[in-house]
């Protein structure tokens, strides 16, 4: 059933499925429902090894896992779908829409690119390994992460009776990201035959000049570059975000 791994946010039309980052949740789009909700029949996904911290996946980490279960969730709609995604969302969707063409009639690609090879999580592995396992109040959670990310999180934890605690565990997002400092992604992008939303942030996590490399070689992108934004851009820059979104998909009509 479509509900086993996409949740129905409302809305009509065409379906949109909105795919989360690395460390996010389905439930950090809440921001964006309002009007994502007019623009057609919307969806929000948990990806593996973001579903909680009971919730292990059976298969070794790598793209192709999260490929395939983001496969499993499109396809249970029985129709394509428009895919919006941050970061490590953005990444599956693309990959997706190259593996799976059927199945995806546009994507919209959030800040992040296709070769971060040589790159390491060294540098944030002792930050993330630091982190509690529960947050006794909001404020701790504001005070760790800053108030952007820090209201991202709180609604990607786990609520429980007593704080907010981790819907995961840290060395499997260590593990994530870490397989992409040993390959690239550029194949996949170059398979991609979808018209394409580029979004790359002022203080991107991406590699310099891979998303403009991205737009020149894709077969239908837009390329937007938000000044100012940090990697969040649907939260730090909601305006710029909004506007680029709906005139994208309202010109796929």
């Amino acid at each position: 059933m479509v509900t086993d791994l996409l949740t129905p946010r409302g809305g009509r039309g065409e379906p949109i499925v909105l795919v989360h980052g690395l460390m996010g949740r389905g439930s950090t789009w809440s921001r964006q429902l309002p009007w994502l909700t007019g623009l057609g029949e919307v969806y929000t996904y948990d990806a593996p090894w973001h579903r909680g911290r009971e919730v292990p996946d059976p298969y070794p980490i790598s793209t192709e896992r999260f490929v395939a279960d983001l496969g499993d969730a499109v396809g249970a709609l029985g129709r394509p779908a428009r895919l919006v995604g941050h970061s490590m969302g953005a990444l599956h969707s693309w990959c997706l829409a190259a593996d799976r063409p059927e199945l995806v009639t546009a994507v919209v690609v959030e800040d992040m690119a296709p070769d971060f090879r040589g790159r390491t999580t060294g540098p944030w592995e002792p930050w993330v390994h630091a982190l509690p396992v529960e947050f006794g109040s909001a404020q701790e959670v504001y005070d760790e992460f800053g108030p952007v990310a820090g209201r991202y999180f709180l609604e990607a934890f786990d609520r429980t009776a007593t704080g907010w605690r981790l819907h995961g565990y840290p060395q499997w997002w260590l593990d994530i990201a870490a397989q992409w400092g040993t390959r690239d992604y550029w194949q996949q992008w170059r398979g991609v035959r979808v018209p394409t939303l580029l979004l790359e942030a002022g203080n991107s996590v991406a590699p310099p000049g891979q998303m403009r490399r991205m737009a020149e070689i894709g077969q239908a992108t837009t390329y937007v570059h938000v000044e100012g934004a940090g990697h969040l851009i649907h939260d730090d820059e909601p305006q710029v975000y909004g506007e680029s979104v709906t005139a994208f998909l309202t010109s796929l009509a």
